[in-house]
């Protein structure tokens, strides 16, 4: 069905917050592919706890940036 599990962290395409994937299944409205998705969103100066149901297009997996590894050539 999707490329996506229960605990995968992933991100619109479009870019936005990261989210991590609740379930995986069909929506009862449509009977399409979703894809539930939960993140934390700051309001004022509290965490509010967000949720939607996304179609797998519009999400992929977030690939955390590579930390700093530096490497040195001498000649």
């Amino acid at each position: 069905m999707s490329e996506f599990a229960a605990g995968d962290v992933v991100q619109l395409k479009s870019g936005g917050p990261q989210m991590t994937v609740e379930q995986v299944g069909k929506t009862s409205m449509t009977d399409e592919d979703g894809v539930w998705c939960v993140w934390f969103e700051k309001i004022g100066n509290k965490q509010v706890v967000q949720r939607e149901t996304f179609p797998p297009v519009a999400l992929k997996k977030y690939e955390r940036p590579a930390t700093g590894s530096i490497a040195v050539h001498r000649a």
